[in-house]
């Protein structure tokens, strides 16, 4: 985890300080890359102990596409809670349901994207246009008349994930392996715009690999970069474990890397200890294996539990703490 602190330095050298929503100043820099080789090691940081446990859970339910703070306590993670119920913003947006609601957060983009088709009957290819979306899983929900024209109104929820997964198996040598959450359409909806929003897996046949490039626009570096790497790393363990290829690379862009005013000191701490060796992450056997199989069994996607990940070898150094901007 040089890399990490590597980073944290360079922040602290070259960053400027920024305003925010918060209300907590930010010493910021524009853009930032890290790589790490999978078989060499899980990108966990050592520097101080990671919430593992969270991490994971936060992860498994992206993939379940919850979108209350309930569920993701239900799987060991908290760090929901002040963006659903403290968040004074939040609490008074007319979309948030419920105590604890988030609205359609990460998993629900991920997983159950709203995707509508307006198609125009007047035009001559509009009946085909109607027939072929009804064909790919459309369900026609209403009409809508404008300047004159009668147009037909499809819907179907896209599960990007499972896609990808499919892609995988069926065309490993695509280049538009990705998903994303940045819905320009619901993003009052949620109590939280996605950070981490765009994901690309890259297949390597003759070596049977995978990699996975991520891309996350604004990154709390003393607490969210440790966790978005977690995740990131578990989720292509988990797609090269369901489609038999090995992982690889994992390359994380940053665009807006950043360090609030109040984690300098955890940050300083850190930089001041030595990283120990690289953890291995384990996946349960319970979860198929397609390169032993052979059996493609894309439902695992829902049915893993954060018991399912854990790291062997990890040493750390002690806890930090520090508070989460809201």
């Amino acid at each position: 985890m040089k890399q990490y602190l590597q980073l944290v330095q360079n922040i602290l050298d070259q960053g400027s300080w920024q305003s925010n929503r918060t209300g907590i100043r930010t010493l910021s820099m524009p853009g930032a890359m890290l790589k790490f080789d999978l078989q060499q090691g899980f990108p966990a940081v050592t520097t101080k102990k990671l919430a593992f446990k969270s991490a994971v859970g936060e992860m498994v339910g992206f993939l379940r596409a919850a979108r209350s703070a309930a569920d993701f306590r239900a799987l060991g993670c908290k760090v929901w809670d002040q963006n659903a119920n403290e968040n004074q913003a939040w609490l008074a947006n007319p979309y948030r349901l419920e105590a604890d609601d988030l609205g359609p957060v990460y998993g629900v983009q991920w997983r159950q994207w709203p995707a509508y088709k307006l198609i125009d009957l007047a035009q001559p290819q509009g009946p085909a246009q109607v027939a072929d979306a009804l064909a790919k899983g459309y369900t026609q929900i209403g009409e809508v008349a404008e300047d004159g024209k009668r147009q037909i109104v499809l819907y179907k929820a896209i599960d990007q994930l499972r896609q990808c997964l499919d892609t995988i198996m069926t065309d490993p040598g695509s280049r538009r392996i990705l998903f994303h959450g940045w819905n320009w359409a619901q993003l009052e909806e949620m109590a939280l715009p996605p950070c981490h929003l765009l994901y690309q897996f890259l297949v390597d046949q003759s070596k049977r690999e995978i990699s996975l490039c991520l891309y996350i626009r604004s990154n709390d570096v003393g607490l969210g970069t440790p966790f978005n790497l977690t995740e990131g790393a578990a989720l292509l363990h988990l797609m090269g474990r369901l489609s038999g290829y090995t992982p690889r690379w994992f390359t994380y862009f940053i665009g807006d890397a950043h360090i609030y005013e109040n984690h300098l000191d955890m940050l300083q701490e850190q930089l001041k200890r030595e990283p120990f060796e690289s953890p291995k992450l384990v996946l349960s056997d319970r979860i198929p294996d397609y390169a032993v199989t052979g059996k493609y069994e894309p439902e695992w996607l829902e049915k893993v539990e954060p018991s399912d990940f854990w790291l062997e070898g990890y040493q750390h150094h002690a806890p930090l703490t520090a508070p989460m901007a809201v």
